[in-house]
């Protein structure tokens, strides 16, 4: 069902040197645009404003009964809570496509945001998950309800199964929720493993599989993390099962959607820079796990790496933390835009 967190496994993710094109080039077909909504993250303001590039629900997307007003009913807002869903839609040769990366952290936030936004996820493709923790896959159950019976194809890393925990010094242990395989498939999804690069939708959506680890300032997480090997509960420090969508915009370059980027938001850059052959970064939306004081020394050398490659957008969500949000705005200020629940970005060639 997973690894066993043996050296075997550790060792094939721990940064090493990888120069040169990939072994196995993957030939990712470039598409006419991409949109990304983020069906949930973090934060939801209201008061934040689009352009041409980016799409705000403001306050007015839905309302519902409420019997202190006059008019008995007032608008609401959506839900944010510390997880992340992306609907990743593909524009491509007069077809169009959806895929969802992630699902956040409540069974219904999903689901609920979806309908106030007017989204059909019934019409969803496929769901990837980038990794195994609980606040990116706990929206699975409204999920399920909504598609019944359908067999609605789950990408997942082998290790996303796995068995963690948080283990703070001087405190007790805390079990995180551990994904149930044999439970997903009794709702009716069809799960694909893979820990290689996947590609969906015609060969124009890359999932990046398990990421080469080459940075030597991402050093994933904490002692705290921890797994259960089988025999003893040992740090987790890779998050083996974290992986990242890629879309090509043609003319632009690449537009790299993370979950919570636990390899390294460089690493997963520069990984789907040596897999499709892509030098250009074009676009950079999702987590990238640089919030805490165990990640606020990665922060400058991130942001520094990440102003050379002159992305044109870049949204940092979820678990980025203020301090990033921060140094990411201010070293990228025509890059850099805040993300929400329901905003929706466009990139296109």
């Amino acid at each position: 069902m997973c690894g066993d967190g043996s050296p075997t496994d550790v060792g094939q993710a721990m940064p090493r040197a990888a120069p040169g094109a990939a072994v196995d080039p993957i030939a990712l077909e470039p598409v006419d645009a991409v949109e990304v909504t983020t069906l949930v993250d973090n934060v939801f303001d209201a008061l934040l404003t689009g352009d041409e590039r980016t799409r705000r629900p403001g306050w007015f997307t839905a309302r519902t009964a409420a019997p202190q007003f006059e008019d008995g009913e007032t608008p609401v807002g959506l839900v944010a809570e510390h997880g992340f869903a992306a609907l990743v839609t593909v524009h491509r040769a007069g077809t169009t496509t959806s895929l969802l990366l992630d699902t956040g952290l409540s069974p219904d936030a999903v689901v609920t945001n979806a309908d106030r936004l007017g989204v059909d996820l019934t019409a969803v493709q496929g769901i990837v998950l980038s990794h195994g923790h609980f606040d990116h896959a706990g929206g699975l159950a409204g999920l399920a309800r909504r598609l019944g019976r359908r067999r609605m194809p789950i990408v997942v890393h082998p290790r996303a199964w796995t068995r963690r925990r948080l283990a703070v010094p001087h405190q007790e242990p805390h079990l995180l929720p551990t994904l149930s395989q044999r439970a997903l498939e009794g709702e009716g999804f069809a799960l694909v493993e893979r820990r290689e690069p996947s590609l969906l939708v015609d060969g124009c959506v890359l999932v990046t599989g398990e990421v080469d680890r080459t940075t030597d300032f991402e050093r994933g997480m904490p002692p705290a993390h921890q797994a259960w090997t089988g025999g003893a509960w040992e740090h987790d420090p890779l998050v083996l099962d974290d992986q990242a969508l890629v879309v090509h915009v043609r003319g632009r370059g690449l537009v790299v959607v993370t979950g919570c980027g636990h390899a390294g938001a460089v690493n997963i850059v520069r990984h789907a820079q040596r897999l499709t052959g892509v030098p250009e970064l074009h676009g950079l939306i999702g987590g990238l796990h640089l919030g805490g004081p165990a990640f606020e020394p990665v922060i400058p050398p991130t942001v520094a790496a990440l102003t050379g490659l002159g992305p044109a957008l870049v949204v940092s969500g979820h678990c980025t933390g203020w301090r990033a949000q921060h140094a990411l705005a201010a070293a990228l200020p025509d890059a850099w835009t805040p993300g929400s629940s329901g905003s929706t970005f466009r990139l296109a060639a």
